[in-house]
């Protein structure tokens, strides 16, 4: 009875013991650590702010804009901003040579600049992780075939070779969003299939494979959840090449068409009047640097938080 009654109370001793381990397990658990760690890089920290900033502009531009995008008024062409000389208070950046306010213009390019990185990455990303996990896991012929075409999509400058898409599908909007998913597929295919051929020689692998699990399950349950944390740094860095190199798409009158919104289009429109009204051009270009800067820095910080060789 002694030894029953012994045995209860370290029983009863270790439920109340529970949850502080649980939420000490839970405190150092991978995730936590890398979010903490990612929490404590300061330029992580503010590219994510930058990043934030230019989502909620996109999500409220409508509320946030003060006027019409798209509003013509030759009475306030090329009206200067509001603190330079004879600016007027309406137009807190300025207008261009129709009339149009530049803030509103520059809240409603964020909206297009997002949802070009989302398409384009999101096309990318999906066809190179495909194409890189497949190439990985079999080899032989097949990888041989895959990484070939790869190299011969790396081997065209990737701005050059959108252009080519562009001019062969029209230009538009959308076909420059294609364009740059598809000259950005070779950079996801070689970060998976390398990820995928380390990840498979080892034993977990092996062992799921004797208890008897399929091709498809081990690569898309077993291995590519293992390979995220390149995956999601590269995406962050996507998302600032597809706003670069849409912006380079529009300037050169093969993405964005007039009178759009967008900042590459905005810059070709007033390229011109850079002598005689810089700020037409001044404010597109800054937000392209942020935008490019913020999902850039976030990348970084990410990738010194997920990966383990960077780890103090």
């Amino acid at each position: 009875m002694k030894e029953r009654n012994e045995i209860e109370k370290s029983g009863d001793h270790a439920k109340g013991q529970d949850p502080s381990d649980s939420l000490q397990a839970v405190s150092h658990s991978p995730l936590m650590e890398n979010l903490l760690r990612l929490k404590k890089n300061r330029i992580a920290v503010a590219g994510l702010v930058i990043i934030v900033t230019f989502l909620l502009m996109a999500l409220f531009a409508k509320w946030i804009a003060p006027h019409d995008p798209l509003e013509q008024s030759l009475y306030s062409k090329l009206k200067p901003p509001v603190w330079a000389e004879k600016g007027d208070r309406e137009y807190l950046l300025g207008t261009d040579d129709f009339g149009r306010d530049l803030l509103s213009r520059i809240i409603y390019g964020s909206r297009i600049s997002m949802l070009v990185g989302l398409v384009a990455v999101a096309i990318s990303l999906s066809f190179g992780t495909l194409a890189g996990s497949v190439a990985g896991f079999y080899r032989g012929r097949i990888d041989n075939l895959i990484m070939r075409l790869m190299d011969i999509l790396l081997a065209f400058p990737s701005i050059l070779l959108a252009i080519v898409i562009v001019a062969f599908l029209g230009p538009s909007l959308r076909n420059a969003m294609v364009a740059i998913g598809v000259v950005s597929i070779p950079r996801y295919a070689r970060l998976v299939r390398g990820s995928v051929l380390e990840e498979y020689a080892k034993d977990y692998v092996q062992s799921a494979r004797a208890l008897g699990a399929g091709d498809a399950r081990l690569i898309f349950i077993h291995i590519l959840p293992n390979c995220l944390a390149p995956l999601i740094v590269q995406t962050t860095l996507g998302f600032a090449t597809a706003i670069l190199e849409t912006a380079a798409l529009s300037f050169l009158g093969l993405g964005a068409q007039p009178p759009t919104p967008e900042w590459g289009a905005m810059l070709a429109n007033g390229r011109a009047l850079i002598l005689r009204a810089w700020w037409v051009v001044t404010f597109p270009g800054v937000m392209i640097l942020l935008a490019v800067l913020g999902f850039n820095l976030m990348g970084d910080g990410l990738r010194d938080a997920l990966d383990p060789r960077l780890r103090e």
